[in-house]
């Protein structure tokens, strides 16, 4: 029997636990009403939200905490020796674990949404699946840290289990290696920005327009219309030749004249095709070069070398054929000709006198 005695012994202390219990209660009533109010108000006067995300999941882990600590109190003031009471203990040890990884499973979510509002620059698509993804594995992460620290309170020897998970999450690595692989990759094409939707890239294995860049590939449409889905492990792993990021186009070529142009001639028609580059309203002034650099085979080789103003393919052609035509006018008008690969085959006629022998 307890022998319980009425305003004495046990009947007092457990009067005590009563009062000390509701005293807490008291304590989180008070602490909800001033001090809540209070960082309320600091948080109101911030303009990120962030703040106000933290103290709205503080709430209902404090009130859980203040009523475990209201019994942990009242107990340690019960004169209670019986066996079970260790469980008691450990069940509040367990309830204060369970607080704590609660809190920080909680605390997960504003912090995958700065990711969101980091990376929301990258599409609103590719945010939210860096948002979740890094979410969903922090919190499976804390959840299997607060599991096995709750076990090992209790007891129980967790090196096998983690021995098992160790296990699991090898199988599971080696598994999602390629995606692991593509999920880098995304990263390195976020971070460096070697291209962006909607412009014209060539790499090693596609030539085309970008038009999504997702979190495990990226889709290229060709210029035959085609669309090619390229894993980001290989695309952040190759050289990649973005066009659209050009300030101007390059014009390179060889014109072969015929062997007849007199040097009078050649140095007109060179000073006249600079003339007509350095006055073309497209053609970039910082480089041109124009120059009778060979003497080939069938044709006097003059090289030009110059830069059109626009990056855009259409006008960057009809540039060239306007500069085309213009060079065909100036070679025409100094009375010479583009050579065409030929040979001149010579033949000697010798005489042959027979003689006859005696």
């Amino acid at each position: 029997m307890l022998g319980i005695k009425i305003f004495g012994g046990l009947a007092d202390q457990i009067i005590y636990a009563i009062v000390i219990f509701f005293f807490i209660q008291l304590l989180k009533y008070l602490i909800k009403k001033y001090v809540h109010k209070l960082f309320d108000n600091l948080a109101n006067k911030t303009e990120s939200t962030f703040d106000n995300e933290i103290f709205d999941i503080l709430r209902k882990p404090i009130d859980v905490l203040f009523l475990v600590l209201g019994i942990k109190f009242a107990i340690d003031v019960l004169p209670f020796s019986l066996g079970f009471m260790s469980y008691v203990d450990e069940a509040i040890r367990s309830a204060f674990a369970l607080i704590i990884f609660w809190t920080i499973y909680e605390l997960v979510k504003p912090v995958s949404n700065l990711i969101q509002k980091f990376t929301s620059k990258f599409g609103k698509n590719i945010s939210n699946d860096i948002a979740n993804l890094i979410k969903k594995v922090l919190q499976i992460v804390v959840l299997a840290i607060g599991f096995a620290t709750i076990l090992r309170g209790w007891g129980y020897n967790i090196n096998g289990l983690i021995a098992s998970l160790g296990l699991v999450g090898m199988a599971f690595a080696l598994a999602a290696k390629d995606t692991a692989a593509n999920l880098f990759g995304s990263l390195v094409i976020f971070t460096d920005k070697p291209f962006k939707v909607g412009e014209w890239i060539n790499t090693p294995n596609v030539d085309g327009i970008v038009e999504e860049v997702g979190i495990r590939s990226t889709k290229i449409r060709t210029f035959a219309q085609g669309l090619v889905t390229v894993p980001n492990a290989i695309l952040a792993n190759s050289a990649i030749l973005n066009w659209s990021k050009m300030g101007k186009r390059r014009i390179k070529m060889q014109i072969g004249l015929t062997y007849n142009t007199s040097p009078a001639q050649m140095q007109k028609i060179l000073d006249e095709i600079r003339l007509m580059l350095k006055n073309h309203p497209d053609v970039h002034k910082d480089v041109i070069y124009v120059y009778f650099t060979d003497f080939l085979d069938s044709s006097l080789g003059v090289f030009c070398y110059y830069f059109t103003k626009t990056t855009n393919w259409q006008k960057y052609m009809q540039v060239k054929e306007d500069t085309n035509l213009k060079i065909m006018q100036i070679i025409e008008n100094n009375k010479s000709g583009f050579a065409f690969p030929s040979r001149s085959v010579y033949l000697e006629k010798h005489r042959e006198n027979y003689k006859e022998l005696g």
